[in-house]
């Protein structure tokens, strides 16, 4: 299905909600696409790199895909993989799948730190290349992933989860027809605490830390970015941001963060703000978001017991989303987490393989939301002070 049709049919989910109509209208309802029809005969051959998150996504359900060869360099984790997507041909490396020559795209789910060195090594082996958040580390690591794109010319795509929430789904297609108005202020939020159990076996692996061991909570923005990035396209521009530790975060950490909660207040490129809260250590859980607008506003649900609701200026309101499954064919109508998003995500970029376009969270995307995050951080080091969110949208078109 087309990113058109996607935006159609969305239309037309929306306007089947309960009172919905009202606000949205069902003009479009007569050119939707069908998601459940294959968009052509084609199976994309993917290779899938990383036995843990990356068990949690669809490509054996794909009607327009087959995986084609796995890779962990932890046995029990490619075990998993080859259980979970049904392929025997597992590599014991990433360096091993890529030169499988059957393999024409990869899905890269190995640790942050190592993102952009391995979508890299992906690209140039002139693969295709679809990667877990975030898209890099650095602002360095920015340009090379933008680099590396319009030098080969694949395709690439980050796996951020938030933009297909579904309350992310409505915002965007609200905001998309007009239906909001310029988003004036934003919350965007990600809470991830952890059990000692859960830090336990997160942070360390044979008794030495893994990359999540002291991670800097402002270089993991995009599941908090994503909300508003992924709805407006706007671009993040001028952050300050402050940071907070506590006693779980462990000094000798190889990024030198002292910080275990960090939040951010953004500018935008239209003069819009957003505050971002990314906390590993308070009792909260989740990621969501709120968009205050000249129309209406739309409030996602929260553990705190904020109900899902959309508010508009002339007295409407609604609670709930629509149904999107019908996005995505039958077969991958199942939830194995972030909001039902991992369907959406894993069709999409087949989707885009297929039509032979730019996934919808392109290179230029990526960046946009991953970047902002790196300089908030150094903001919170220097004690809030303002800093300039650099563009890498200068080379779109290249």
């Amino acid at each position: 299905m087309s990113r058109r049709g996607f935006l159609q049919t969305g239309a037309v989910a929306l306007a089947a909600s309960a009172g919905a109509a009202n606000v949205l209208g069902a003009a479009e309802a007569a050119v939707a696409a069908s998601a459940t029809e294959p968009a052509s005969d084609r199976k994309i051959r993917m290779g899938v790199v990383g036995g843990g998150f990356g068990c949690a996504f669809h490509w054996h359900q794909d009607p327009n895909c087959v995986v084609e060869a796995v890779s962990d360099l932890r046995p029990e984790r490619r075990d998993a993989l080859s259980r979970t997507y049904h392929c025997e041909k597992t590599y014991e490396s990433l360096e091993k799948l890529i030169l499988d020559p059957k393999v024409e795209a990869v899905a890269v789910f190995t640790g942050a730190p190592d993102h952009v060195r391995h979508v890299k090594m992906v690209m140039e082996a002139g693969k295709h290349c679809i990667c877990a958040v975030p898209a890099a580390y650095t602002l360095e690591e920015c340009e090379e992933l933008v680099g590396v794109k319009e030098r080969t010319g694949l395709k690439y795509m980050m796996a951020e989860t938030s933009y297909y929430r579904w309350p992310c789904l409505t915002a965007r297609k609200l905001y998309e027809d007009g239906k909001l108005g310029d988003v004036v202020y934003s919350e965007v939020e990600y809470y991830h605490p952890l059990t000692p159990d859960e830090r336990q076996s997160l942070w360390f692996w044979n008794g030495k830390p893994t990359w999540r061991y002291g991670y800097p909570p402002m270089h993991y923005p995009t599941h908090c970015t994503g909300f508003l990035v992924g709805v407006t396209r706007e671009r993040l521009i001028e952050v300050s941001c402050l940071g907070k530790g506590d006693e779980s975060v462990p000094k000798d950490n190889v990024y030198h963060n002292p910080f275990a909660n960090e939040v951010a207040l953004f500018k935008t490129d239209r003069g819009s703000i957003c505050r971002c809260n990314v906390c590993w250590g308070v009792h909260a859980g989740g990621e969501r978001a709120q968009w205050f607008a000249e129309k209406g506003t739309l409030y996602m649900p929260g553990c705190g017991g904020q109900p899902y609701l959309l508010t508009m200026k002339d007295g409407q309101s609604f609670q709930g989303d629509p149904d999107y499954w019908h996005l995505v064919p039958e077969a991958m109508r199942v939830d194995t987490g972030h909001g039902a998003s991992h369907p959406f995500l894993t069709h999409e970029f087949v989707t885009a393989l297929v039509e032979d376009r730019e996934p919808a969270i392109d290179v230029y995307e990526s960046v946009a939301m991953t970047a902002p995050g790196v300089v908030a951080h150094e903001s919170a080091l220097k004690g809030g002070e303002q800093l300039k969110v650099p563009s890498f949208d200068k080379r779109k078109g290249a």
